[in-house]
């Protein structure tokens, strides 16, 4: 886990990006009826903007509620690691599901011009995402993105 703010910043980055380009490339090929080269484009193109996006929404207000949450309600200075990293992580999925699950149905009203559908594309839309990104964060994206930035920052090499 990040010890420090910078440390915290470039976790963040990295996270968000596997994060958001995945779960872009996700909701295109459901958009589209299936997964190919076309919808990896597409999820591609839409990825800069969708990642500004969650970058902000994780770093300003997500990171902070889930950790309030977490260490007010369900975990102790004393837990594991592990038990403070799955409720942080499950945290952060809760929330930014809500909210680029509804960037996401705004985005396609957008391109659409369908702005009626948006409350039912994006209530649509959690569930099929909360579907895809739990099981993305808990088994591949935290353990592998927490691997890499440990192996590529030590403890202790990134100062405050």
């Amino acid at each position: 886990m990040p010890q420090n703010k910078r440390e915290s910043l470039i976790y963040t980055v990295m996270m968000c990006f596997v994060m958001v380009l995945w779960m872009s490339i996700y909701n295109v090929s459901l958009q589209q009826g299936g997964f190919g080269l076309d919808a990896v484009a597409a999820g591609w193109l839409g990825f800069p903007l969708a990642y500004v996006f969650a970058m902000c929404c994780d770093w300003f207000v997500a990171s902070k509620v889930a950790k309030y949450v977490a260490f007010r309600w369900l975990v102790k200075p004393q837990d594991s690691a592990l038990k403070k990293v799955l409720c942080i992580s499950v945290g952060m999925v809760v929330q930014m599901v809500l909210v680029m699950s509804l960037y996401g149905a705004c985005e396609g009203a957008f391109h659409t011009g369908n702005w009626a559908a948006v409350p039912m594309n994006w209530l649509t839309n959690i569930p099929r995402n909360f579907l895809m990104a739990l099981p993305l964060q808990l088994i591949l994206a935290g353990p592998v993105v927490r691997r890499v930035f440990r192996s590529a920052f030590p403890e202790g090499k990134v100062l405050a």
